[in-house]
């Protein structure tokens, strides 16, 4: 239980990154891919009641081929399934809703820190014997994407109580129905850390397009950015990797029909 709490807590130190822009590359740790097959919809990892609308079942399949190992899914476990259906549920109440889906961050949270880099460490025990263990190197921050990427920041904080967390508000024009930036706002030295970005469903991708081209502005490369979420569609997950090659998707499940009213059932404004 020391070593747990130890590891878990190292990522939260706001100090600078010395190593990131040096060219070093620290290994990802591997989580369960995507399903590769390209022929059947059996690819996805969930089947929804025949009361889901009928397109879902019209849609392209992932395949580990074109999505690569960048997209990465939690293990499959019954916890996990049943969070999901207690999510996707239109008659779960608001309190269950809340509470699976705050299990179901701090899951994801758990598995993306898991994914920053680390180094071996020696420390001493208080029976004074040496432990050969792991920290993870320093300077990370949060992004959640305005207004449902913020049900993630609880998440975040209870894993990392100092970390610092940005925000991006991006809304669809009403005439172009285009992504557009309203609001961003980061640590000033943004570019030198590891960014977990916070959005819990990918639905087309526009919108966290739009808001890792705000990250680069701001000189995070996408190779540094883990974007978190829960639920992702084929076409989401597609159009992400597809415009930034390099960054890291990490879901619970894929699947053609993502719950798209997860922010307003969180926050109770459905």
């Amino acid at each position: 239980m020391k070593r747990f709490e130890f590891i878990l807590r190292m990522p939260c130190h706001n100090q600078q990154v010395s190593n990131v822009n040096s060219g070093q590359e620290h290994p990802m740790k591997q989580v369960r891919f995507a399903n590769s097959s390209s022929s059947s919809s059996s690819s996805v990892p969930a089947v929804l009641s025949n009361s889901e609308p009928s397109d879902a079942c019209q849609a392209e399949p992932v395949s580990q081929h074109s999505l690569g190992p960048q997209l990465k899914l939690l293990p499959l476990n019954d916890q996990i399934r049943e969070l999901q259906t207690i999510i996707r549920d239109k008659s779960t109440s608001r309190g269950d809703f809340v509470f699976c889906a705050d299990r179901l961050i701090r899951l994801v949270v758990e598995e993306g820190l898991n994914q920053l880099p680390y180094s071996e460490c020696t420390v001493t025990t208080p029976t004074g014997y040496k432990y050969e263990g792991v920290k993870f190197e320093r300077g990370n921050c949060g992004v959640s994407i305005m207004r449902s990427g913020e049900a993630m920041e609880q998440g975040l904080r209870d894993c990392c109580r100092s970390i610092r967390i940005g925000k991006i508000l991006i809304q669809s024009d009403e005439e172009t129905q285009k992504a557009k930036v309203y609001y961003a706002k980061f640590p000033p030295d943004v570019y030198r850390r590891k960014v977990l970005l916070m959005y819990p469903i990918l639905s087309t991708g526009n919108t966290v397009i739009e808001a890792v081209r705000v990250l680069i502005e701001h000189g995070v490369q996408p190779r540094h950015i883990i974007l978190l979420s829960l639920f992702s569609t084929p076409h989401g997950a597609k159009s992400i990797i597809q415009e930034f090659p390099d960054i890291t998707i990490l879901t619970t499940e894929v699947h053609p029909v993502a719950p798209t009213h997860f922010g307003q059932r969180y926050f109770g404004t459905d």
